[in-house]
């Protein structure tokens, strides 16, 4: 018999897909051929990814916080209002007062757009009657309208979904585009109609706001924006009054409108030493939040109603809205007088994305790349990085490890600071996964993106309607230099599907959410399960031809070296011949560390296992097969932990050549 040699491969290298077998396992053969739902991982070798889990277990709010029309309703027609969205058929609620859970029947929807106003048919009577103006809070919901923006802030998570705008610490969301129009007062007794004189007004109340009058029944939708003077104004309202109010009687507002809203996109900045976050969604006014009042900024120029990008830069928000990028004056947020600072800028192209990078504004459009010198008005200074390469999409744009990366028409891009100043590279890093890139541009509909700072990790992650969960796309890149992209390891993952994506600190504890169109809101890098599903893997190595490719080896032994956390239960495949078509390939081996003495909480009887025992970490198997070139892969469908792959040694001997 020939004698047994050893073949030894360090996994790193990410997934590579540019090259041809063969270049592939002679020039790296630490790499993958697949890499699916494993990260390339900064301690080494390749892990599997961690699960996801719902961030609140109460679905995201659908249609804001709708109230009851009127008070005295009864049997199985009910009237809402304060709803900018329109239910669905089957749609489940309760009503604040009100005993029971409601469903709405088929063909039981007769929704008033311009009113905000919704009259249902119901499965079931109602109990009893509810109040004026009661809280409806929807259960469950048939409807796949998608959540449009998420932000981790202070210690929360805020989302937008439809016409509102939501915050949760995990229990519960509560809704904060609601009123900040001071105490508004009714001014004058003995009005009716469809024309409510107010005074005490703070702000411009807005069409499709919404609000109830002490001792009046029914809510009223204001019809067109007011005309505000010294406080006053002269409300157009729908529906005529009910009745005429008492003089000075409160008048609250139960909900803004923010209607129309495409993506909802967020930035955090402090001008006074309070924690503000702005808010812009491509049709509606901007609105600032300071954890307490949301304002919307409805005297905001026609430049700023309605941007769809946002950015604090040198102490001055900066709106991007179509090729015009307009900015506050400094320290102020709400501040839009030229003669205080504020001022404009068009870029000659429709601006896809902002970044600050170091201590320019970076500018992306489509087609170009521009940065924003200076520190005020008196020097800004508009300069091209580059005129040949833009941004596809602004949600895929992320600091990581001192560079920019952002998805470009041919994949991901880095834009990195070089040695001379004021100069920037542009590195093309995702060229080795090309194929990958393409089939991932041209399948998704929308992307978006997050870092995973800990892991010095961007995850660009893929939306199409038409694209189920299981098969949601993802690319995952992990950067192992400083800058420059030269060393970034790729992977893709399968099963995560998200429409909106957002990470942060929050007191040293790395908050990763996301959500798409299932109602829910998730927090990544949690638990093990994608939310109860299981996670399924696939690493594919290289075909090793292990020297020489036109010299049959056979196949004996099997040394895998991983590092787990808990159980391991995962198949190896041999693929011999580079998976030829008519090439007979072994029987799957399976590998675990179940079995043994080591003990996992919620495993294992007690008194059969020994609980603190250490883990088996070298998996050693005899293995059978002959061919001139070998491929190993690794495949898992459970809830186990994370683990890593981190080497490989297998032992064979080499034949004659014939």
């Amino acid at each position: 018999m020939d004698k047994w040699q050893t073949y030894p491969v360090e996994f790193r290298g990410g997934l590579i897909t540019n090259l041809s077998p063969l270049q592939q396992g002679i020039n790296a053969p630490g790499s993958a051929r697949i890499l699916r739902n494993y990260e390339p991982s900064i301690e080494g070798g390749y892990r599997r990814i961690e699960g996801y889990d719902k961030y609140d277990s109460n679905i995201i709010p659908p249609y804001g916080e709708p109230v009851v029309h009127g008070a005295s309703q009864t049997g199985t027609t009910l009237i809402l209002g304060a709803i900018h969205t329109s239910p669905a058929a089957g749609d489940t609620f309760t009503i604040e007062g009100v005993a029971g859970t409601y469903t709405i029947a088929s063909s039981g929807v007769t929704f008033d757009a311009t009113n905000n106003r919704v009259t249902l048919t119901l499965t079931t009577s109602l109990a009893t009657s509810p109040a004026n103006a009661a809280v409806v809070t929807f259960t469950s919901t048939t409807s796949n309208y998608r959540a449009i923006g998420v932000a981790s802030w202070e210690g929360k998570v805020i989302v937008a979904k439809n016409a509102d705008v939501f915050e949760t610490t995990g229990s519960g969301f509560t809704k904060i585009n609601t009123y900040d129009y001071g105490t508004p007062l009714v001014n004058g007794a003995s009005q009716t109609g469809t024309s409510l004189i107010v005074d005490g007004i703070t702000g411009i109340p807005q069409a499709g706001d919404v609000f109830k009058i002490a001792g009046v029944d029914l809510v009223y939708t204001v019809v067109t924006d007011a005309s505000v003077s010294s406080g006053a104004a002269t409300l157009s309202i729908n529906p005529a009054l009910d009745s005429s109010p008492a003089d000075d009687a409160v008048i609250t507002f139960i909900s803004l409108n923010r209607e129309n809203a495409t993506k909802v996109r967020f930035t955090q900045y402090n001008f006074t030493g309070t924690d503000k976050i702005a808010i812009v969604d491509g049709h509606n006014p901007p609105a600032l939040y300071d954890d307490t009042d949301f304002v919307a900024l409805n005297s905001a120029p026609s430049d700023v109603v309605g941007a769809t990008h946002v950015v604090n830069f040198q102490n001055a928000l900066f709106f991007a809205k179509g090729s015009t990028l307009s900015f506050t004056a400094p320290y102020d947020d709400d501040a839009f007088d030229v003669a205080a600072g504020a001022g404009s800028i068009n870029v000659n192209g429709v601006i896809t994305g902002l970044t600050v990078f170091r201590n320019q504004l970076i500018i992306f459009t489509e087609r170009q790349i521009h940065q924003l010198v200076g520190s005020s008005i008196a020097n800004f200074n508009l300069q091209p990085i580059t005129r040949d390469i833009g941004c596809l999409e602004g949600d895929t744009i992320q600091e990581i490890g001192g560079d920019v990366m952002f998805l470009a028409v041919d994949g991901l891009r880095l834009l990195s600071a070089t040695d001379r100043i004021g100069d920037f590279g542009l590195a093309a890093v995702s060229k080795v996964i090309q194929s990958n890139m393409t089939d991932f541009i041209s399948t998704n509909t929308d992307f978006t993106s997050c870092v995973i700072r800990e892991k010095s990790q961007y995850r660009l992650l893929g939306f199409n309607n038409n694209i189920t969960q299981e098969n949601a796309q993802g690319i995952i890149a992990t950067q192992f230099a400083e800058q420059g992209g030269a060393n970034t390891g790729f992977a893709e993952t399968r099963g995560i599907r998200a429409y909106v994506a957002a990470s942060n600190y929050n007191e040293a504890t790395e908050v990763v959410v996301f959500a798409n169109d299932d109602g829910y809101l998730y927090q990544m890098e949690s638990g093990n399960s994608f939310d109860g599903t299981n996670i399924q893997t696939t690493f594919a190595t290289p075909h090793f031809p292990m020297q020489d490719a036109r010299v049959r080896k056979t196949f004996y032994k099997l040394f895998l070296y991983t590092d787990p956390q808990g159980s391991v239960n995962f198949d190896v495949s041999l693929k011999l011949d580079f998976d030829t078509q008519g090439t007979i390939q072994p029987t799957p081996i399976t590998f675990t560390n179940t079995g043994g003495t080591s003990g996992f909480y919620g495993e294992v009887v007690y008194g059969e296992a020994v609980y603190g025992a250490k883990l088996l970490k070298l998996f050693e198997s005899q293995i059978i097969g002959s061919g001139f070139a070998v491929s190993f892969q690794f495949e898992s469908d459970g809830t186990d932990p994370p683990y890593s792959l981190d080497a490989l040694t297998t032992e064979y001997a080499t034949h004659d050549r014939r």
